[in-house]
C-alpha cells in the first residue's frame, strides 16, 4: 500500500472536490435566484428616465399613501414626490393590495420602488435592496382604554402578553418580533396570523371596534391613528427601534446609488424636517396662536356673525349658523388656525382648494368667510337632487370634511348594497365607516381609496349638533 501525498488545492487530485464545491455553490446560487426574480434594465434609474416616469407601489395608509379632501398626502408620498422632481420625471402611484405580494411586484417590474413603511430585516434584504433609512421607529402594541368601570386592565408590561391573542399580518415583521418574545417571556403568546391584504391599520380599526383584543405597529403609524381613535393606546413598547425605508429592486444598483446620494442630502433639509412635523407631530390640533382670544358677545354664536350674515344673504338656501357652526368645528373662530395638511384660516382651505375660492393664508376674515360661503354653496349645489334639506347638510359636512372622492365611493357602494345613496344615516354613513377595510375599499366602484370614516362620522354628528344648537341662540 503506498503512502498518499498531501493533497494541493492546485492539484489534479483536487479536481474531484473543486467539482464538489462547485456543484453545492451552484445550488445555492440557484435557490437564491429562484426568490429574486431577474428584472430588466428599465427598472434601473437610465430605463425610469427614458420612460420618463418613476413608479412607486405605495400601500393605502396614512404613513405610504391616501387622499385627503381630494389631495394626494403621505410621508413617503411625499418624500419620494420630491425624489422624483429632482429626477425630472412625475412620480405615479399604484396601490399595493395585498402586502404578501409586494415584493414580488417590484421584483417583477410593476413598480421602481417599494412605499410601505417598510423595517430593514435581513430576512427582507434577500429580496430587495433597501435604500438608506430615512426613519427610525420601535414597535408597540396596540390595546383598547379601559371605560368607566370596566375589570379590563391595560397591558404595562410585555411579560403581560403571556396567554393573550394578538393579531398581526403573517408576513410582518411584527409576527417576527413576537415569535422572539415568546422566548424572552418564557410563555405562550397567541399569534394570530392576518393575510396581507388586511393592512395593520385595518387591524388598528378593529381593536378600536372592540372585534380583536391586540394588534402591534410601528410608532409612528400608532401616533397617526391615535388621532382617529380616541380609545386606543400605543405607550407599550415591545421592541427597539428599526430603520424604515424605501424597497429597490434587487438589480436596479445605479436608482439605488442615486437614490442614497440624495436621501442624505435631503434629510438634512427644511423640507424633509416639515414633513416629518406634518405627519408626525400632533398637527390636527390648532397650534402656535393658543394664547388668541376669539371669543363672541353675549347674544351672537361667533365674532362674525354680521359677516356671516351678510355672505349669507347672496345665496338661497344657505344658512348662515350652519356655517358658523362649521367655522367654529374647523378652527373655533381662529383666523391664523394651521392644522393637517397645510390647511388654514377660519375654514380650514387646503394650499390646493382655497386660491380657488380667492383665500390665502394672509387673508382676511371677511375674505375667509365669503370663499367659504361659496364652497359650501358649491357642495349645496352638489346635492340639489337631494329634496330633505337635512340630509342635504349631512352630504355638504361630510364632503367639507372627507373631500367629494371618498363621499362618492360611498355612495356608490351603497347604491351597489342595496342601501339608499341619498340617505345618510344608516345608508351612505354606515359605506363610510366601511371605507377602512380592505372589502370594501377595494371594490371597483371605488376610485378614492382606502378612507378612515370615524372622523367624518363624529364631524356630521357634532356640527349638526351645534347647528341645532346655534338655531335657538340666534335669528337667521
Amino acid at each position: 500500500m503506498k503512502r498518499g501525498k498531501v493533497i494541493m488545492l492546485g492539484s489534479i487530485a483536487a479536481i474531484p472536490l473543486l467539482i464538489v464545491m462547485t456543484y453545492y455553490a451552484f445550488r445555492t446560487e440557484v435557490k437564491d435566484e429562484r426568490h429574486i426574480p431577474m428584472v430588466s434594465n428599465d427598472q434601473d434609474l437610465p430605463g425610469i428616465l427614458k420612460r420618463g416616469k418613476l413608479v412607486v407601489l405605495a400601500e393605502n395608509s396614512s404613513t405610504s399613501f391616501f387622499i385627503y379632501k381630494g389631495k394626494k398626502m403621505g410621508f413617503e408620498y411625499e418624500i419620494l414626490r420630491e425624489f422624483a422632481e429632482d429626477l425630472g420625471v412625475p412620480l405615479e402611484v399604484k396601490i399595493v393590495t395585498d402586502l404578501d405580494k409586494m415584493n414580488d411586484q417590484l421584483n417583477n417590474g410593476e413598480g421602481d420602488v417599494l412605499a410601505c413603511n417598510y423595517a430593514v430585516t435581513r430576512e427582507r434584504q434577500d429580496f430587495v435592496s433597501f435604500s438608506t433609512p430615512y426613519f427610525q421607529t420601535n414597535q408597540v402594541l396596540i390595546q383598547r382604554k379601559p371605560v368607566g368601570d370596566s375589570p379590563q386592565k391595560m397591558i404595562t408590561d410585555p411579560i403581560q402578553l403571556a396567554k393573550k391573542k394578538i393579531d398581526v399580518w403573517g408576513g410582518s415583521c411584527y409576527y417576527r418580533r413576537l415569535m422572539n418574545l415568546q422566548d424572552e417571556i418564557g410563555d405562550t403568546i397567541y399569534i394570530r396570523s392576518s393575510q396581507g391584504y388586511q393592512g395593520v391599520e385595518e387591524l388598528i380599526e378593529l381593536v378600536a371596534d372592540g372585534q380583536i383584543e391586540y394588534t402591534v405597529a410601528e410608532r409612528n403609524i400608532a401616533q397617526i391613528n391615535e388621532r382617529y381613535y380616541d380609545n386606543i393606546d400605543a405607550n407599550l413598547a415591545i421592541s427597539f427601534k428599526q430603520n424604515i425605508a424605501f424597497g429597490l429592486p434587487k438589480n436596479a444598483p445605479l436608482l439605488k446609488k442615486r437614490m442614497d446620494k440624495w436621501l442624505k442630502k435631503f434629510m438634512q433639509k427644511e423640507a424633509f424636517a416639515y414633513i416629518k412635523r406634518k405627519y408626525f407631530d400632533q398637527t390636527t390640533q390648532i397650534n402656535n396662536f393658543q394664547n388668541e382670544e376669539f371669543s363672541s358677545k353675549r347674544g351672537a354664536v361667533s365674532p362674525f356673525d354680521a359677516i356671516l350674515r351678510a355672505e349669507a344673504s347672496r345665496y338661497s338656501g344657505i344658512d348662515w349658523r350652519l356655517v358658523a357652526a362649521i367655522i367654529y368645528h374647523e378652527s373655533h373662530f381662529n383666523p391664523n388656525a394651521r392644522a393637517f395638511g397645510g390647511a388654514y384660516g377660519l375654514m380650514q382651505f387646503m394650499p390646493g382648494t382655497g386660491p380657488s375660492y380667492g383665500v390665502y393664508p394672509s387673508s382676511t376674515p371677511e375674505v375667509q368667510i365669503r370663499g367659504g360661503m361659496k364652497f359650501v354653496n358649491k357642495l349645496n349645489g352638489m346635492y340639489k337632487h337631494i329634496s330633505n334639506p337635512k340630509e342635504r347638510i349631512k352630504f355638504i359636512l361630510a364632503t367639507y370634511n372627507a373631500g367629494t372622492g371618498h363621499i362618492q365611493d360611498a355612495r356608490r357602494l351603497a347604491e351597489k348594497r342595496g342601501l339608499n345613496p341619498n340617505v345618510w344615516e344608516d345608508n351612505v354613513e354606515a359605506m363610510v365607516m366601511k371605507l377602512g377595510q380592505h372589502e370594501y375599499y377595494s371594490d371597483p366602484v371605488v376610485k378614492s381609496g382606502a378612507f378612515r370614516g370615524r372622523i367624518t362620522y363624529r364631524y356630521v354628528r357634532n356640527i349638526t349638533e351645534r347647528y341645532e344648537l346655534y338655531k335657538t341662540l340666534a335669528k337667521q
